[in-house]
């Protein structure tokens, strides 16, 4: 519609009337940001603005010159004669709802959420609006995720499963988000060290700086450490170090995924794991709908995900919906 609020174009999402576009993919003037995955924070722009829990995150991601605003959840912003306010969206540190408002309307630009509790953000707040603006990577009925605790207990139980028999657990995770949500469910669990990949070791200092409680961690990534050293421990490492020659250093071990995708069968055996774990920091197909009625949006417009199936039982059901092309990836 030609008085929408905000707009699909080749540079990303851009609200007209305040000249500014939220997690462009293309550099622009003025870069509102829902969070710092590679996806939704680009490096290029003038001027960043973003929830000042990320703040530590997002300036690791970006080049040391980058002009960045950091504005805490909830506080006013007005950029033109548009009014804007982050909140929490529940999915990584610092993740926020991008609010818009404009002569009356209110338009709520997600980003990526879960409805979960977390111990390492704030949880995600419904905020109220007339469009709401949502992701759509689980949006399929088959996702539908376990209890957290439920899933915490699996990893641990594996881990000391595989201590016994002498070997090494090594856990992809998300270098960013998910690794520390396992961090911190395990530290609620035991207080034995976790050996971290390089790549998840930097933003989980990151988290512990922000006071998020986690394990003691200590670096696997000293080139010549025997794999006895490794024999009963877990490792917590990005999803591109499966199958590189940094996992040589553990000798035989037991590999294990943590995703929403492993809620599929199949995935694992396509990932090569021993062991999938159910976690997402996404919304499941409960969660999305909750959202949506939690908002009371009498229009929802979705991006990067199962954007046509959504669509079509949202339009089933009477509800306005409708998507945006985007180039924001899936699961993080």
């Amino acid at each position: 519609m030609h008085d929408d609020l905000i707009l699909a174009t080749p540079r990303g999402l851009y609200c007209p009337p305040g000249d500014f576009y939220i997690d462009p993919w293309q550099p622009a003037a003025r870069a509102v940001i829902t969070h710092a995955h590679a996806d939704h924070l680009r490096p290029g722009s003038a001027h960043y603005t973003l929830a000042a829990p990320g703040e530590a995150v997002a300036r690791r991601r970006l080049p040391a010159d980058t002009t960045l605003t950091a504005v805490p959840y909830g506080e006013p912003l007005v950029f033109g004669d548009v009014r804007v306010s982050l909140h929490p969206a529940g999915h990584v540190l610092g993740s926020a709802q991008v609010r818009v408002e404009h002569q009356g309307r209110v338009w709520v630009v997600s980003g990526d959420y879960k409805r979960e509790a977390d111990p390492t953000c704030a949880p995600f707040e419904a905020v109220a609006c007339d469009v709401f603006v949502s992701e759509a990577t689980f949006a399929l009925p088959v996702y539908r995720w376990p209890p957290t605790e439920r899933v915490a207990e699996e990893i641990l139980a594996w881990w000391r499963d595989n201590r016994a028999r002498g070997v090494a657990s090594v856990l992809f995770c998300y270098a960013l988000g998910k690794a520390q949500r396992v961090l911190a469910e395990l530290a609620a669990r035991t207080d034995e060290p976790i050996y971290l990949h390089g790549a998840v070791a930097s933003l989980t200092e990151d988290y512990r700086a922000a006071g998020i409680r986690l394990p003691v961690t200590l670096p696997a990534s000293e080139p010549g450490t025997r794999p006895r050293a490794y024999a009963g421990a877990l490792v917590v490492a990005p999803p591109s170090a499966a199958g590189s020659t940094w996992m040589r250093r553990f000798g035989e071990c037991s590999t294990g995924y943590v995703s929403g995708w492993m809620r599929i069968r199949g995935n694992r055996r396509r990932r090569g794991c021993d062991r999938g774990f159910v976690l997402s920091d996404h919304a499941d197909w409960p969660g999305l709908l909750r959202t949506f009625r939690d908002t009371g949006a009498a229009r929802i417009l979705l991006t990067h995900g199962h954007s046509d199936a959504l669509c079509r039982y949202l339009r089933e059901q009477g509800v306005a919906a409708g998507a945006l092309a985007t180039e924001y990836g899936g699961e993080h």
